[in-house]
């Protein structure tokens, strides 16, 4: 059961690795082994210039790194409050977090080109179709991993909090120095599941970045094969296969917090 499992989550893998070495680059000629191997396609990726596909792996990695570290640093602050203060509002603004999670951010498309629009008109940098604009859009979501965080913080004993207070440390000492390093395998596993999920971000993207340069990787190669469905099919499997080098990279990086991160947080101790 395992190995069929394995296997049919594989097939995409091996189809696109094949596509993308395959130096035809066509749907009819592309087969799960391919008959030749050829590096062309990737050749293609860095020689066209009306596909600037460096320029859009930097814009994705500098908006995956900025808006993830927003949101990680953004839901921690947020959870640490809901989780070691008692105030009012505090449950109201928790199950309102939990609703608005309920909504795809795809159902304010509409509000948020009009908003950005007049942002634009005062602030052309933040405006539409500029990367700081969709970074702050983006930014919308940061407190997305709130309900993950606080369960974790819930698992640390408050003991330590006070320990740390009755020393003289303030809230912001405690939650940097004492706290942050404790949580450090929900933060990665948080921190993974918003890069991923910025990087493949494609609803918002294709809407507010339309000129070439400001593209990210998933607009700029869907223009590829929107272009071509069938022709381009070795070049943009080339450049899907690139793309997906910084999650394995951040992977292997934080693997080692991610075993107990997966599980933190599900009992309460």
């Amino acid at each position: 059961m395992a190995i069929a499992a394995v296997s049919v989550a594989l097939l995409p893998v091996l189809f696109i690795v094949s596509a993308a070495l395959n130096p035809l680059g066509t749907v009819a000629s592309t087969s799960l082994i391919p008959r030749e191997v050829s590096f062309v396609h990737f050749e293609a990726l860095f020689t066209d210039p009306n596909r600037p596909y460096l320029r859009w792996f930097a814009n994705t990695l500098i908006i995956s790194t900025v808006v993830t570290l927003g949101q990680i640093l953004c839901s921690a602050l947020a959870a640490y409050a809901f989780s070691r203060f008692r105030f009012s509002g505090r449950r109201i603004g928790l199950l309102s977090l939990l609703l608005i999670q309920m909504f795809p951010q795809f159902l304010a498309v509409v509000a948020l080109y009009l908003m950005f629009t007049s942002i634009g008109d005062v602030i052309p940098q933040l405006g539409l179709n500029t990367l700081l604009g969709y970074g702050l859009l983006l930014m919308g979501g940061a407190l997305s991993q709130v309900w993950l965080i606080k369960g974790f913080f819930d698992s640390v004993p408050k003991e330590l909090d006070e320990a740390a207070i009755m020393d003289g440390a303030g809230h912001a000492t405690v939650f940097f120095r004492v706290i942050f390093p404790l949580i450090t395998p929900i933060l990665a596993v948080t921190g993974l599941l918003s890069f991923i999920g910025v990087l493949g971000e494609f609803v918002l993207a294709s809407i507010f970045l339309t000129d070439n340069d400001v593209k990210t990787l998933a607009v700029g190669l869907y223009a590829t094969i929107d272009a071509d469905r069938s022709g381009n099919l070795g070049v943009f499997a080339a450049g899907a296969l690139l793309t997906s080098l910084p999650v394995v990279l951040l992977f292997q990086f934080l693997q080692k917090f991610i075993t107990g991160g997966l599980t933190a947080g599900a009992v309460k101790g």
